[in-house]
C-alpha cells in the first residue's frame, strides 16, 4: 500500500502546455521587423516574393489590402501551420497610388507632388493561418498633412535620410517628421508600416495571444530574394 503522505499516490497530472504556432513576418522591411519586435515574441522573417505591380485602375486602398493578403498567403503556403503576417502601405494622393520611389529623382517628384497637401497612407495588414482556415485583412489609414516644402528642403532631407524604400519618400520615425504639419491616426505604428493594435487583434483570432505566447527566442531571416516590384 502506498504511503498517502509520500507524494507518490494518485496525483492529478497537469496537461502539457500547448506549443504556440510559429509566427512569421512575410516582409523584408526593416521597419516592420523592428515594430514586430516590440511585442517581444519569437518570430521569423521570410521574403514573400510577390509581384507588387498595381492592377489597372486599382485604388490605393484596394492595392494595399490585396498585396498584404498576397504576401501572407505566399509565405503561409510554405508554412501552413504558422501564423503569417503580411503588410503593405500605399500613399494615396487624391486617389493616385504613390509607392516606394527607389531613386532620388522619383523621391523628389513625390515630395514635390505632396507638398502642401494631405496624403492618406493606406496601411493594410493581413494574418493568414492555412491549417486553421484563417485569412483576415484590415486597413488602417493615416492622414498626413505635408508642409509647403521648398526644393532646398526636399534635397536636404533626401540627402540626409535617403528614404528610397519608403512609400511616399518620408519616414515619420526619422527626419521625415520635419516635413509634416500634422498626422491623424488611430494607431501611430500604422504610419511606420505595421499597425500593431490590428496585428494583435488578428493574431488572437488566429489563436496566438501576444501576451501569453512568450518572449523567448529571437528573429531569424530567410534570405530568399523578393521578386521585382515595390518591395516587401
Amino acid at each position: 500500500m502506498r504511503d498517502a503522505h509520500s507524494g507518490t499516490g494518485n496525483v492529478p497530472q497537469m496537461a502539457p502546455a500547448q506549443t504556440p504556432p510559429p509566427l512569421i513576418l512575410a516582409s523584408t522591411s526593416r521597419y516592420r521587423r523592428e515594430l514586430l519586435e516590440r511585442l517581444q515574441m519569437p518570430f521569423e522573417v521570410e521574403a514573400p516574393g510577390v509581384d507588387e505591380t498595381p492592377l489597372p485602375g486599382e485604388a490605393p486602398a484596394a492595392l494595399a489590402q490585396r498585396l498584404a493578403l498576397q504576401k501572407a498567403h505566399a509565405v503561409a503556403q510554405r508554412h501552413p501551420s504558422a501564423v503569417v503576417i503580411g503588410s503593405d502601405q500605399v500613399a494615396d494622393l487624391n486617389g493616385q497610388a504613390i509607392g516606394k520611389p527607389h531613386t532620388h529623382e522619383r523621391a523628389v517628384q513625390q515630395l514635390r507632388a505632396m507638398s502642401g497637401h494631405s496624403v492618406v497612407f493606406q496601411t493594410a495588414v493581413a494574418v493568414v493561418r492555412h491549417h486553421a482556415g484563417m485569412a483576415e485583412v484590415r486597413l488602417s489609414p493615416v492622414v498626413v498633412r505635408f508642409r509647403d516644402l521648398s526644393d532646398v528642403e526636399i534635397e536636404t532631407y533626401l540627402r540626409r535620410e535617403q528614404p528610397y524604400d519608403c512609400a511616399g519618400s518620408a519616414t515619420s520615425e526619422g527626419l521625415g517628421i520635419t516635413l509634416l504639419r500634422n498626422v491623424e491616426s488611430l494607431d501611430p505604428t500604422a504610419l511606420i508600416g505595421l499597425p500593431l493594435t490590428t496585428v494583435c487583434e488578428l493574431m488572437r483570432l488566429a489563436g496566438l495571444d501576444p501576451l501569453t505566447a512568450g518572449a523567448t527566442g529571437g528573429v531569424s531571416a530567410n534570405t530568399s530574394p523578393p521578386m521585382a516590384g515595390h518591395g516587401a
